[in-house]
């Protein structure tokens, strides 16, 4: 679950980093003066789009079968058998 939580915060970060970097290299600009002309509302946006993307393709890319039957978790002989989907 803590994968998911990083990989959801890397890919709204994702923006920021590039034009960060794209600041950097090709226009020359200090770090402190990258908060002054930054397009705070635009990488925000490009922001959640990166990070919408990344939950729509993980969950139609990860998982189990579609067409299978849940089987819940079950304690047999004292262990815990972990739920599947068959």
């Amino acid at each position: 679950m803590l994968r998911i939580v990083f990989i959801n915060i890397l890919l709204f970060l994702l923006p920021f980093l590039i034009y960060a970097a794209y600041m950097i290299w090709v226009k020359g600009v200090a770090p402190s003066n990258l908060t002054r002309i930054t397009p705070v509302v635009w990488l925000i946006v490009a922001g959640f789009a990166c990070l919408l993307i990344g939950m729509v393709m993980l969950v139609q890319f990860s998982g189990g079968e579609r067409d299978g039957t849940y089987q819940p978790s079950v304690i047999e002989d004292g262990v815990i058998k972990p739920g599947s989907v068959d």
